[in-house]
């Protein structure tokens, strides 16, 4: 991978057909998308394959010259992820890639180590996995069950670490980046003590992340089993959220049948009302842990500037946290009265 030494060379022309012959070190883009993906790509996220590598060019040119210390990789490849999240739209993907090294830098605790053998406990536990089908829209199903979390065995940012691992690996895939994913959030169990780990200022982090500081295209977050007790977690997340993201989230209680109208039963373990089986977290945890020295290595090209400040992110630091502890303590009531 390249990192921040690339912008002290002369860039090639937006668009020259030469671009990667000129920087032989850095890997040729070969895409791996189905016609028919190239197709939604066009129509949905305003990707051009004709000017697919002058659009990189030229989010490459901006990170060089706005950026120059970022220390980010200038694949192309890995900005293509930026544009197709933000639908090519050069300044949007120059924030959000801004904002992706912005919230490394930000929380230590969940980014130092980062790498799939640090967080095997929480693999091993099945809090967070994939399930092995996609949905009919092509689209990976992150299956998400904070039952599986006993608090005393680690603390919450070790989820968020898996979590975002999760994430990482499925993002490589172009298909993923053009399709997105959907979220199944199992609250089955969830009791107030546990709930009350996730108040404002980690929901502020995670919502920060998720929804301006990674590549990725939530289409549908799925909630089942949720007790009473949601209604004051969804209170201390709703107001972090865009609109766009708080309508793609669904409540399905124990109705079993509401989320089949979501997910199809026949991408669904038994657990869930589906015909594939018992969920097994093995395979997801095997391929995960496989990727080792991969996340190794891209993750070593993280050189995070101390004197960049970021714009209009959801990730701050003490001010914020103090005001989120305040927020928190005017929720606790709402949190047991819904208990």
């Amino acid at each position: 991978m390249s990192g921040d030494s690339d912008c002290t060379r002369t860039s090639p022309s937006a668009g020259s057909p030469s671009d990667n012959e000129l920087l032989p070190d850095r890997p040729k883009y070969v895409c791996s998308l189905s016609p028919d993906l190239i197709t939604k790509a066009r129509e949905e996220l305003q990707e051009k394959p004709e000017w697919r590598l002058r659009d990189v060019q030229a989010l490459r040119d901006m990170v060089c010259k706005d950026y120059p210390s970022l220390g980010t990789c200038l694949d192309d490849a890995f900005l293509l992820r930026f544009l197709r999240a933000r639908k090519f739209d050069y300044d949007r993907a120059l924030q959000l890639l801004e904002n992706y090294y912005t919230c490394r830098r930000s929380w230590p605790e969940v980014f130092n180590n980062l790498k799939p053998s640090a967080i095997k406990p929480v693999l091993e536990s099945g809090f967070v996995t994939v399930l092995p089908r996609l949905d009919p829209e092509g689209r990976h199903i992150v299956c998400i069950r904070p039952d599986r979390w006993t608090p005393s065995n680690y603390p919450i940012t070790e989820n968020i670490r898996a979590i975002y691992l999760t994430l990482e690996k499925l993002i490589q895939s172009e298909e993923t980046q053009v399709n997105g994913i959907v979220i199944l959030a199992d609250y089955k169990g969830v009791s107030l003590s546990k709930a009350s780990h996730f108040g404002p200022f980690v929901a502020k982090k995670v919502i920060g992340i998720l929804q301006d500081g990674f590549p990725i295209r939530i289409k549908a977050v799925n909630i089942i089993n949720e007790p009473r007790i949601f209604k004051g977690i969804f209170a201390i997340i709703k107001p972090f959220l865009k609109e766009k993201i708080a309508n793609r989230f669904f409540l399905h209680g124990c109705d079993l049948n509401s989320l089949h109208q979501n997910i199809p039963p026949v991408i669904l373990p038994e657990e869930y009302g589906g015909t594939s089986g018992k969920l097994d977290i093995s395979a997801w945890n095997e391929l995960l842990l496989a990727s080792e020295e991969d996340f190794l290595h891209d993750f070593s090209q993280l050189v995070l500037p101390c004197d960049s400040s970021p714009h209009d992110m959801l990730v701050s630091g003490d001010a914020d946290e103090k005001q989120c502890d305040d927020s928190l303590r005017g929720m606790k009531p709402q949190l047991y009265y819904c208990y």
